[in-house]
């Protein structure tokens, strides 16, 4: 439980803070479509398949707070600082730096509580690694969606 609220403090002062890129009606689609997606895959892993879990295998209001407080601002963050006008070559390291960067904070949150709130069934770090990229390529695609949209609508 440490680990999960020094995350979501760390976490939403960073994106909010930082947030020189990303407009309040970004941020709301943002936060709402990574809830959502989230939600959905973790509707088939998680409950369906017992591939992971947070905390305990049993479904609680508490697991609530990371789907709600920690990837919606991690995705902010990310877009916030992505090199939208640079090459595809640091675009490609970027988004790998995330995907390492991702990967440490998982194997963090595998700690045993209080720092830990993660378990793993028969997932495993290397799915995630494989997954990674594609989530953030998605999430980039929704973004330049919604700007599209943005500018459509002026």
């Amino acid at each position: 439980m440490i680990g999960l609220l020094a995350s979501i403090f760390l976490f939403l002062i960073i994106a909010f803070r930082t947030n020189r890129n990303i407009t309040g009606n970004q941020i709301v689609h943002i936060w709402l479509f990574t809830i959502a997606f989230q939600c959905t895959f973790d509707v088939f892993v998680e409950i369906k398949y017992d591939g992971y879990w947070y905390f305990d295998k049993e479904i609680e209001w508490i697991d609530l707070l990371p789907h709600l407080f920690i990837i919606p601002p991690v995705n902010m963050m990310f877009l916030n600082w992505y090199p939208f006008k640079s090459s595809m070559y640091l675009k490609g390291l970027y988004i790998f730096l995330w995907v390492i960067g991702i990967l440490i904070y998982e194997s963090l949150t595998l700690l045993p509580q209080p720092f830990g709130y993660f378990n793993y069934g028969w997932w495993k770090l290397s799915y995630a690694a494989v997954l990674d990229p594609f989530l953030f390529i998605f999430l980039l695609l929704f973004y330049k969606f919604i700007c599209k949209l943005e500018k459509a609508s002026s």
